[in-house]
């Protein structure tokens, strides 16, 4: 699964990774956590645009948006026929930026923390949906979920799922709305980005949301 991970980019490093139309304002937070707003890109029209999520999607025929709690994330072995998933899955997909993520590893001191990023360190996507759920009362949420498949490479010494990470070269094709067919969509959630990567455990402080600062990031 992903339950956590980091932002931490400048305005111009978000227009040459994403293409965005104009540089957006983004304060760098180092342990983002489900419920919380995100930042996601979607299609609009010729360009990009950035907007805010509530992290866990609510399907528009959800009751309450309680059930943002069970979709903070989306498998993407049976993205495109779960109820929850598959009306975003035709029509409202999204990247969702990020600098890097975290997993636990099981140990003999309980759970360890481990940070994962680029080599590079440069910001990548996971593949995303979104959704606006209304509620009786008229209250209007827009909210999303992360993809998740099978864990690959070195994540695999720490945790069996990881989340999808597009490759810079299918952002146009997962964000374009004319293309609905599982059978063009699911081979880009296979081909996994994320092959060179730094691995390292940090401060059992990312536990908690609470804590936000570089020391979440930091090599212990």
């Amino acid at each position: 699964m992903c339950g956590r991970f980091y932002l931490d980019v400048t305005a111009e490093d978000m227009l040459e990774a994403f293409g965005l139309a104009s540089a957006p304002q983004l304060s760098p937070h180092y342990n983002i956590a489900p419920s919380q707003q995100i930042a996601a890109i979607k299609s609009a029209g010729a360009n990009r645009e950035l907007i805010r999520l509530h992290w866990g999607l609510i399907p528009s025929w959800a009751k309450d948006k309680k059930f943002a709690y069970r979709t903070i994330n989306a498998r993407a072995e049976t993205v495109e026929s779960k109820p929850s998933f598959r009306s975003a899955f035709k029509h409202r997909r999204c990247l969702i930026p990020a600098s890097g993520f975290f997993e636990w590893k099981g140990t003999s001191q309980g759970k360890q923390p481990y940070c994962i990023t680029s080599d590079d360190g440069k910001p990548f996507a996971f593949a995303g949906l979104y959704e606006h759920w209304q509620g009786p009362q008229g209250e209007k949420i827009d909210s999303c979920t992360i993809i998740v498949t099978e864990a690959r490479g070195e994540i695999t010494t720490i945790h069996d799922r990881m989340p999808v990470i597009l490759s810079p070269d299918n952002y146009d094709a997962w964000l374009d709305k004319g293309t609905q067919d599982p059978a063009i969509l699911k081979p880009l959630l296979s081909a996994n980005e994320m092959n060179n990567i730094h691995l390292y455990p940090v401060s059992r402080r990312v536990n908690s949301p609470k804590n936000n600062s570089p020391e979440n990031i930091e090599s212990i």
